[in-house]
Formats: C-alpha cells, structure tokens, sequence
C-alpha cells in the first residue's frame, strides 16, 4: 500500500508494517491510476477495487435456463485489466456453479502472474471430506489455475461454533488446507464472515493461540452495517475491523453498496449526497467510506454491466479518503436509513432456486426499489395515492411473472438457512403478498 497520510479514525489504528515474513509471490501490474494496496504479509500488490463474480450477467440459454453471458464476461474483464482491477472473487456457488467457470475463461486470456484469483470452499450442502476437497479440485480446473491466490472457508459463523466444527474441523479439511497452502496450492487461506461476535471471537482465538494463522478475513462491510448491522448473523463492522487492524489482519470487504442498495439510496438521502458533492455518484460515497481505513486490502463490487464498472474505475482512479466531518456525516445517513421499511436483501441469490419457484431476490428488489425511489404506496390519505397503486402493480407484474411472485410462497423455510443476512424470507414474502393484495383490495 502506498504510504499516505491518512485520517485518525475511532476505533482503528493506523496501519503499520507487518511481522510477517515476506516471501517470492507473484505481483500483479497496476493501472497507474488505480489505487493499490499491498498485502503486508507478502507483498502482494492489491487493486482496492475486486471484481467480485457473483453477479455476471445471465442470459436464457439453448434450453430456457439462464446462462453467464460469456461475452459480455470478457468484455468486462478486458476493461477491467485494462484499467488496474487485478483481484477476482468467485465461488462455487455463485450463479448456480456456473461463476468459476466464466470467470476462469475470462482470466485465462491473460499471463496468471497479472492477477490475483480468490475463490472459497463452499460445502454447505455436502461438507464430507470426499465432497469438499472434490470442491477444491474442481475449482481448479473450472478456473484453469494450479494455485489460488486468497482461498476462503465460504460463510462461517452462521449456525456457530458447531457449524464451523462439522464443515471444516471433524472432516479433517483443516488440516488438508493447510497441507495445500504448504504444497502452494493455497497461496493466502482466510474466511469470509457472516455471524455473532461471540463466534468471531471464537475464530480470533483459534488465529492467537496459532492453531489457525488467517492470512486474511472477508467481511460484509459499510455505512449502514458500520454500527446498525441486522441480525445475530451481521456484527458491526465497526467491531470486526477492530478486532483484525489490532492483529494486522488484512480485510477485503464484500457488500460496500449492500446488494446495490447504497447505490440506489432513498431521494432525500441521495439528494444530502449530490448536494455536497454533485459531481461524484451515491455509489462513489459508499466506497470512499470503506477505503478510508487502512486496513482494508481490497473491496468487492459485483460489476454486473459496463456502466458500474466503468463508474466505479473512476472511483478508485480517483481515490479520495473521507474526512471526519464526512465520516460523522454518513453515520447520520446510516441512522436515517435505518427508518425505510426496505428487506434486508443484497440480491446475493444464496436462496435461490426456490422448490415452488418464487423469485425471492426479485420480488425484494422490486419493492425496495419501489420504496427507495419513493413510488410505493402507503394510504389513501397519501398525495398521489391511486398513481402510485397503479404504478408498483403494473411495474410488479412486469418485473415478476405472476407464477413467480411473493403469494406462492407456502413458507417451507428452505431458504432460510441459506441466507447470510438472517432474513425471515417466508414472513417477509408474506408481508409483500398482504401489501399487494390490499393495493388489489383498496384496503390500504
């Protein structure tokens, strides 16, 4: 990273040199404008933008299902090599296990050397030892690569201690994994985190008394869940960052627009944030804040089109640290936040498919965006309330084919085990079918 002077922050220290030993990796190229930061445990030279490839674009395919839109993959990656983005995150279980492959079709075009590859153990469904390091194996060769660069355990903490114990402890995939970062099959072997304090304390304490060493930890992290995260699955990041700038852990960052959401704030904050600032976009503030502390090694952004991407390279072309005054500022905008009925949901797809085929992202979607852009109906007393109606039930069964929408939903809770934000998806969908059929009723 390179030394600058940055602002004293509450809660985080100033992020000193590493103890750690440096050793031979590859380093990666960087766009001179592209802010980079470097991994104090070897060197690795990190663009603070990631592409994270949970959200490509999907296309219908030869037999109906959606498909990754494979050109437009490329199109994006070239543009984003092109202009320093040099982290790539993806999973087995991004987009219906087709993200791995997609992703290592894009890379492939490129000298290995030029890029850092981050992909995760994802056996939630299937933790057997034969199944989980099958899982590794196979990210290999969907993502054409004999090494991975940052390896995660995939979304410990949810379920707790006991759920960490099964999938990674008592199958023995501990002990495998730090078998094949001493082969260099894993370069950097970390975790990403969605759960209670209690059991991230229980993660540090394994790192302090040596029996695990992270290399590094992903955390959902930005203005809102800084200090008002929902639910026993999101701690504060305020709390995470912590707990890892004291032990000079290197944090990369997922959720910084929270699904999309920051980037598509309610009119009366977005019209606070162009007010201060007309020039830059919402989205660009919500990076700022997460690329202020200096702890952070890079920050995920699901790039599904050109436009974001191309919007988001300016961004951190151009990066420009929050000031204390701006910090106290998006607290206050977190805090106002927090009174929109919006779901909860980051559009992350875990919960998807649906047995009876709901379009549990969609319909959440649909309604947040009805609320943030202030179209959603809320009384016949309201100004323009027969408009409104017309106008989310048109735009609902636009957006969502009428088999699809929330009153099919017979809440057999598949999907909420799956879902890192602890949403009640049935209650939730229930609360949306109610909405809709009073809106159909007049009964509002």
């Amino acid at each position: 990273m390179k030394r600058r002077d940055f602002i004293k922050i509450s809660g985080a220290a100033a992020l000193t040199a590493a103890c750690g030993p440096r050793v031979e990796t590859p380093s990666a190229p960087a766009h001179k404008g592209m802010e980079i930061r470097e991994n104090p445990y070897n060197g690795d030279k990190v663009s603070l933008l990631g592409y994270g490839c949970m959200r490509w674009p999907m296309v219908p395919g030869p037999d109906g299902n959606d498909i990754i839109d494979q050109e437009a993959v490329n199109e994006m990656v070239d543009y984003a090599m092109a202009h320093g983005i040099n982290y790539y995150d993806t999973s087995p279980a991004y987009l219906q296990g087709q993200s791995e492959k997609a992703a290592g079709i894009a890379l492939s075009r490129y000298p290995r050397e030029s890029y850092f590859l981050a992909t995760k153990l994802s056996n939630f469904r299937d933790s057997t030892p034969e199944a989980s390091m099958q899982m590794l194996e196979d990210s290999l060769e969907q993502l054409g690569t004999t090494y991975f660069d940052y390896y995660l355990l995939h979304s410990i903490g949810g379920g707790g201690v006991p759920v960490f114990e099964k999938r990674y402890v008592e199958n023995g995939m501990i002990d495998y994994l730090k078998q094949k970062k001493e082969e260099g099959v894993i370069r950097n072997l970390g975790f990403s985190f969605h759960g209670s304090p209690e059991t991230f304390d229980y993660f540090m304490s394994l790192h302090d008394k040596g029996e695990i060493h992270w290399d590094f930890v992903q955390i959902e992290m930005n203005y809102i869940d800084w200090n008002h995260a929902d639910g026993v699955r999101n701690t504060n990041a305020s709390y995470l960052y912590a707990e890892l700038d004291k032990r000079e852990i290197p944090i990369v960052v997922m959720e910084p627009l929270l699904g999309g959401r920051l980037a598509n704030v309610p009119a009366n904050i977005a019209a606070q944030l162009k007010a201060r600032d007309p020039e830059h976009s919402v989205a660009s503030w919500a990076f700022r804040f997460v690329g202020t502390y200096p702890r952070i090694l890079c920050i995920l952004s699901g790039m599904s089109s050109m436009d974001p991407l191309k919007e988001n390279v300016e961004t951190f072309g151009n990066f420009i640290p929050l000031t204390e005054e701006e910090l106290s500022f998006m607290e206050h905008l977190a805090v106002e936040m927090k009174e929109y009925p919006l779901v909860n949901c980051t559009n992350c797809k875990y919960c998807m498919p649906c047995p009876f085929g709901i379009d549990i992202p969609g319909v959440f979607q649909h309604y947040n965006n009805s609320v943030t852009e202030g179209t959603y109906a809320q009384s016949k007393e309201q100004k323009g309330y027969r408009r409104l109606k017309r106008a989310y039930l048109t735009s609902y069964d636009k957006a969502i084919s009428s088999v699809r929408q929330a009153d099919h939903c017979i809440g057999c809770g598949q999907c909420v085990e799956h879902c890192p934000q602890s949403i009640k998806i049935p209650d939730e969908l229930l609360r949306i079918a109610r909405y809709v059929e009073a809106l159909k009723q007049d009964t509002l």
